[in-house]
C-alpha cells in the first residue's frame, strides 16, 4: 500500500486493509506519527503523545475488534492507565492515569491503536480549545480561528487527516462545536448510551456523554456499536436500538417531518451566512422528499443559566478536591482565572439553587419531548456566527464579563440537547466565503439515533464533505 493514500480512507477502511493484511497495524502507526509531525507544529492538536503504548499494543497484539489496527486519540479529559491525563490543567501537567475508564476499555477492546491525547480546554470548559497549559488549538481551514472546544484537539486533527476518527465528549456542544468548527461529522449519543464510568455515574449531572468525531458517517455509527451498553454502575439506561446503528447507515430515512429555524433560540440575529446556509439545506431536504417547516422549539427556563450553574458546581468540586489533595488554597497558579471564576460562582450559590437547575432542564426536556411529538428532526445552525478568532474567549483575562455574552451569541442551541438527553449530530454542509466550515444541526427524539444516522447517511451521499480538504492538511 502506498501510505499516501491512507487519508483516502476512514477508519472501518483502514481496519479493512489490516484484516485482508494489506497494510500492518504498525505501518498505520507509523504514518499517523509521520502525519502529526509533519502538521501537528502548525495546529497543536496532539498535546500528549504516548507513541511506545501504541506499540506495545501491537507487539502484545490487538484484539479482533471493527477498528483493529486504527491509531485513535483519546480526548485529554479521560483516562488511560499508565498515561498522562491533565485535563488542561497546569496543576496536572504531569499526572499518569493509575486505571483505565470504562468508555476507553472498551474502545481498546474495538482493536484501537491509542497513541496520544488531543487537546481540550482546562476541564472542558470552553467552546474554544486554548488551554494555558498546552496553547491555542488552531482551525486547520484558518490558523487565526478557533477549531472550537471543547474537543478541538480531536477535531482539529481528524479535519487535518491526522487520523479518521477520534474521542471526543459532549457537555453542552462539545462533539458538535468542534465538529461545525473544523468541518467533520460529530453525533453526541442518547443521554446513558455510552458509559462513563467507574469513577462517577453522571458527568455534569447527566449532560455529558462521550464519542467519536469522524470524517465519515459510518465509522461513527460502527464506533457506537463497538461502546454503548450499560456497566455494573449504570444508574439509568438509553433505550436498546433496532438493529446495529451500522446497519441504519444506507439505509432508506423515509419522508421525514423535519422542523427548522435559522434563528438563535434567544431570538437574537445570527450571521447573514450561516442563515443563508441553514435554509439552503432545508431546501435541499425538502427536494430529498422530505417534509420541511419553519418552526422551532419555545423554551421554558433559559439553557445558559441552568448550564452555568450545573457546571459551576462541578467545577467547584474539582477545585476543592485539588484543595484537599494538596492542602492548600487553589490559586491562578494552579487553575486558569475562568475555571476560579465558575468555582466561586457556585460558592455563591445554594443546594437549593442547583435543585432549581435540575428543575429547569427538566422542563426543557419535556417542552422538547412534546415538540418532536409533531416533528422527527430539527434542523438549526450548530454554531450562530462562523469560528470564533482565538482570543475572543481569554480562560486568563482579568475581566471574564464577556464570555457569558459570547457564548450566548454564538453557541446558543447546543446545550438544550443536553438537557434533554437527546441525540443530536454536527454535519459538514456548508462552508462560508471565507473558507470557514458551517456544520448544520440535527436533533432527534430521545433514543433515535437510527434516524440521525439514515439522514446523516443521505446527506453524506448528496453532499459528501469527505475529499473536502482544508489548507493546513496532513
Amino acid at each position: 500500500m502506498a501510505f499516501s493514500e491512507y487519508g483516502k480512507y476512514d477508519a472501518m477502511g483502514l481496519a479493512e486493509l489490516v484484516r485482508k493484511k494489506k497494510v500492518t497495524a504498525a505501518e498505520l502507526l507509523d504514518e499517523a506519527i509521520a502525519r502529526t509531525s509533519a502538521v501537528d507544529p502548525q495546529i497543536n492538536a496532539v498535546v500528549v503523545k504516548h507513541y511506545d503504548y501504541a506499540e506495545r499494543q501491537i507487539k502484545k497484539g490487538l484484539p479482533q475488534g471493527p477498528f483493529m489496527g486504527v491509531p485513535f486519540l483519546l480526548k485529554d479529559l479521560i483516562i488511560l492507565e499508565g498515561t498522562r491525563t491533565t485535563s488542561g490543567a497546569s496543576l496536572y501537567e504531569n499526572e499518569v492515569a493509575d486505571h483505565t475508564s470504562t468508555l476507553v476499555q472498551r474502545f481498546l477492546d474495538a482493536g484501537l491503536t491509542i497513541f496520544g491525547k488531543s487537546a481540550t480546554p482546562e476541564f472542558g470548559l470552553m467552546p474554544t480549545t486554548e488551554s494555558r497549559l498546552f496553547g491555542a488549538t488552531r482551525n486547520p481551514w484558518n490558523l487565526a480561528h478557533s477549531s472550537g472546544g471543547s474537543s478541538g484537539g480531536a477535531a482539529a486533527a481528524v479535519a487535518a487527516r491526522i487520523l479518521p476518527v477520534a474521542h471526543a465528549t459532549d457537555g453542552g456542544g462539545s462533539i458538535r462545536i468542534p465538529a461545525a468548527a473544523s468541518g467533520v461529522f460529530g453525533l453526541k449519543p442518547t443521554q446513558a448510551r455510552v458509559p462513563v464510568g467507574p469513577d462517577r455515574g453522571e458527568g455534569w449531572g447527566g449532560f455529558s456523554c462521550g464519542h467519536v468525531v469522524s470524517i465519515s458517517v459510518r465509522d461513527s455509527a460502527a464506533m457506537l456499536d463497538a461502546v454503548h451498553g450499560p456497566e455494573p454502575s449504570s444508574l439509568y439506561v438509553a433505550p436498546a436500538p433496532e438493529r446495529p446503528f451500522l446497519e441504519e447507515v444506507g439505509r432508506e430515512p423515509g419522508r421525514l417531518r423535519i422542523a427548522f429555524t435559522d434563528k438563535s433560540p434567544y431570538g437574537e440575529a445570527i450571521d447573514p451566512e450561516v442563515a443563508a446556509a441553514t435554509r439552503e439545506i432545508a431546501t435541499l431536504l425538502s427536494g430529498l422528499g422530505h417534509h420541511v417547516e419553519e418552526r422551532a422549539p419555545s423554551l421554558p427556563a433559559d439553557p445558559a443559566v441552568v448550564m452555568s450553574t450545573i457546571v459551576s458546581a462541578n467545577t467547584a468540586l474539582n477545585v476543592r478536591l485539588a484543595e484537599q489533595r494538596f492542602g492548600r488554597a487553589m490559586t491562578d497558579r494552579d487553575f486558569e482565572r475562568l475555571t476560579l471564576a465558575s468555582a466561586h460562582n457556585a460558592q455563591q450559590s445554594s443546594a437549593t439553587d442547583y435543585v432549581a437547575a435540575q428543575l429547569g432542564a427538566f422542563q426543557i426536556a419535556r417542552s422538547l419531548a412534546a415538540f418532536f411529538e409533531h416533528c422527527d428532526i430539527f434542523l438549526s445552525p450548530t454554531l450562530c456566527s462562523p469560528p470564533l478568532r482565538l482570543g475572543e474567549l481569554d480562560s486568563m483575562a482579568q475581566d471574564l464579563s464577556n464570555i457569558g455574552p459570547t457564548l450566548r451569541r454564538y453557541m446558543p442551541g447546543t446545550s438544550m440537547f443536553n438537557m434533554s438527553g437527546q441525540p443530536s449530530m454536527s454535519v459538514p454542509l456548508a462552508w462560508n466565503q471565507a473558507g470557514l466550515p458551517l456544520g448544520m444541526m440535527f436533533s432527534a427524539r430521545f433514543g433515535d439515533e437510527a434516524k440521525l444516522f439514515r439522514l446523516a447517511a443521505q446527506l453524506e451521499q448528496e453532499r459528501p464533505w469527505k475529499n473536502k480538504f482544508p489548507p493546513v492538511c496532513a
